[in-house]
């Protein structure tokens, strides 16, 4: 693992890689198949608060940096990608707080997720997709308090969170900038998990619709100032893309390590396949891009730790690093023949959890458009 850790970090690497192998990675094979949502399984992750790694010390965090927290959380997705989305999705609400909660909010939430809460980010509509400018959702002033109706689809964690992040239109003529968001908690009239999704992958995620109807929340539930609601999500997404990378990059090593092992045992024409050249260089490509997108991730996240801009960075993290997961479990699965086609064998699994790193949080689409309009500037 191309990670460099303290001693402390190494720790927290171990107890983690030690519970995903006996609590994880084999219990995930049957939710799998079930759709079904491991609340126990979540409940013991939570205990070890690796759903709040990213609470700062001053909250209550036990303050680690990003760098360190993507190796934990690569581990996660090495042995299911729903377990790293559910303990990830979080950490997506959390960040908007953070950016422009105020400290009673600060504190509230990381309260909230330091005793094993989940948490939501309401951004994607029905008719957005990609666009997250196309705001249906409305928050309408009534007197001290904002009555909000729409509807928000594809929200990891919909029907198990605690707290949610919702941005509204708060001044449907203003365009972006007449969206705004607010902070949300479970239980509040009107609010409700709507449709759950049936997923081709990352099935032990919950993913549903959020509705809402007539939602009154007051004033004070607003993230930031009217109307800074697209500022900060935008701010949001360019956060968190780079733990999508990391994601994806757990998922691209579980498939070199799935291939190095196959190919070490599989016997064919009197000796292991691993012998042979043209297996030898796939898995030499394979291993060629897990860690160049690592290094690509690493590199976004030492940006971010010095205060330095990364958004070009961070997308170019997201983009290959889900490019390459879908390339490398191909390349596990012709390496595995027509095992490789069985659920009997992990990497079919493994290939249908990775295209999401293609799609979600920005498609690799839109990320080579931030890129390219950081590399061709105006003009």
């Amino acid at each position: 693992m191309g990670y460099i850790l303290n001693e402390e970090g190494k720790d927290l690497l171990a107890t983690v890689k030690e519970f995903c192998e006996n609590e994880v990675k084999e219990q995930c094979k049957e939710y799998d198949i079930s759709g079904e949502w491991p609340k126990e399984m979540y409940e013991k992750a939570c205990e070890m608060g690796l759903n709040a790694l990213e609470v700062p010390e001053e909250y209550g965090g036990i303050g680690i940096d990003k760098i360190t927290a993507a190796a934990l959380y690569e581990e996660m997705a090495k042995a299911d990608a729903g377990f790293y989305t559910t303990m990830t999705a979080t950490n997506l609400g959390y960040k908007p707080v953070l950016i422009a909660g105020t400290e009673e909010q600060k504190q509230q939430v990381s309260d909230l997720i330091l005793n094993g809460k989940h948490g939501a980010f309401c951004l994607t509509e029905p008719m957005g997709g990609s666009d997250p400018s196309c705001c249906k959702t409305t928050a309408v002033k009534d007197g001290d308090d904002y009555i909000i109706n729409g509807r928000k689809c594809f929200i990891t964690n919909g029907a198990i969170s605690d707290f949610y992040v919702v941005t509204a239109a708060t001044d449907k003529t203003a365009g972006n900038k007449g969206i705004s968001a607010f902070l949300i908690f479970s239980g509040t009239p009107g609010l409700s998990a709507g449709n759950e999704e049936n997923k081709m992958g990352i099935r032990t995620s919950n993913t549903t619709d959020v509705v809402f109807e007539d939602v009154r929340v007051p004033a004070s539930a607003m993230l930031g100032k009217e109307g800074e609601g697209f500022k900060i999500a935008m701010k949001t997404l360019d956060l968190s893309r780079t733990f999508v990378g990391v994601g994806a990059v757990g998922i691209a090593q579980r498939c070199v390590d799935e291939a190095v092992a196959y190919s070490k045992q599989r016997v064919t024409f009197g000796k292991p396949i691993g012998k042979f050249q043209a297996i030898q260089f796939m898995l030499a490509d394979m291993e060629i891009k897990t860690e160049t997108a690592r290094q690509m991730v690493i590199h976004a996240l030492t940006l971010q730790e010095m205060g330095l801009p990364f958004n070009k960075e961070s997308a170019i993290a997201k983009c290959y690093a889900g490019d390459i997961s879908v390339e490398v479990a191909l390349d596990a699965i012709q390496i595995l023949g027509g095992y490789g086609y069985s659920r009997e064998y992990p990497v079919e699994k493994l290939l249908r959890d990775a295209k999401i790193f293609q799609i979600y949080e920005g498609t690799n689409q839109i990320q080579r458009i931030v890129i390219s309009r950081a590399v061709m500037g105006k003009f």
